[in-house]
């Protein structure tokens, strides 16, 4: 009985694989083997001596050196306020925006044609300035035909009796067409002193740069610019008030020539 159990035994183990038999082998082992100290692990555990070094003093700094850091810009942590104005922040967000807005593929497009298409405007203008052309009726409506004894494109001012045509405007309360001819008596008046060199294909502001510095461009300037506004614009329904108020300019310059004459 006794040698068919060793038998049976032999016949079961030999059939488990090798490395099963070393893990049981492990396993069976006393637990304080496996944890016992070994005498090179004693050997380097050491006991460090008391520390008997005094305690460690805080060194300050120098204060002299302090001060001086202190004055340097450089270590001022503060928060620095702008002394833009408002006016002037408003205009560091206008060119901020306007840059942000030419960084786009449509502002590069616009930016690149734009200066092309202002460059030929700009030169478009210079031609026509060159050419004397009245920009004045270039680009805008022509004024409507008063009722006049000549021809306004090519009257002559020393062929004209201005003074009996104002007069003959005045009475007819055609205030439009005495606006005019009181411009164009003060256009002889300057052309006789030889303050400006009159010709029929001159503009109004080609006479205002030949005048000479003084008081006498600004007032002429002003008489210019309400020759334009109702002639050019039309002014029909001019009152008398309106009227003398132009007339009142008018005198007013052609007394300030005479005392300049004068004073010449």
């Amino acid at each position: 009985m006794a040698s068919l159990f060793s038998i049976g035994l032999r016949s079961w183990t030999g059939r488990l694989p090798v490395r099963l038999l070393v893990l049981m082998l492990l396993l069976t082992r006393p637990a304080a083997a496996a944890v016992a100290p070994d005498s090179t692990t004693q050997a380097t555990i050491r006991v460090l001596p008391a520390d008997n070094n005094p305690a460690l003093r805080l060194r300050q700094p120098d204060a002299e050196r302090l001060r001086e850091l202190r004055g340097q810009r450089d270590f001022r942590y503060v928060e620095v306020k702008s002394e833009l104005s408002a006016w002037d922040m408003l205009w560091l967000r206008f060119w901020r925006w306007l840059a942000e807005l030419l960084a786009t593929p449509s502002g590069k497009f616009i930016w690149q044609y734009g200066i092309y298409a202002f460059l030929v405007v700009a030169l478009v203008f210079v031609v026509l300035k060159l050419m004397q052309v009245d920009l004045t009726r270039a680009f805008g409506r022509a004024p409507r035909r008063a009722a006049l004894s000549y021809d306004a494109e090519t009257e002559d001012l020393h062929a004209l009796d201005l003074d009996v045509l104002l007069t003959q405007a005045e009475e007819a309360r055609n205030y439009r067409l005495a606006v005019r001819l009181g411009y164009l008596r003060v256009l002889r008046q300057l052309s006789d002193k030889g303050l400006i060199k009159w010709q029929p294909d001159k503009t109004n502001h080609d006479y205002l740069y030949e005048l000479p510095t003084g008081p006498l461009p600004e007032s002429f300037r002003e008489l210019t610019r309400q020759f334009e506004y109702v002639w050019y614009g039309e002014q029909d329904d001019l009152t008398a008030d309106d009227y003398e108020r132009a007339r009142t300019t008018r005198q007013a310059f052609e007394r300030r020539l005479s005392s300049t004459s004068q004073a010449a």
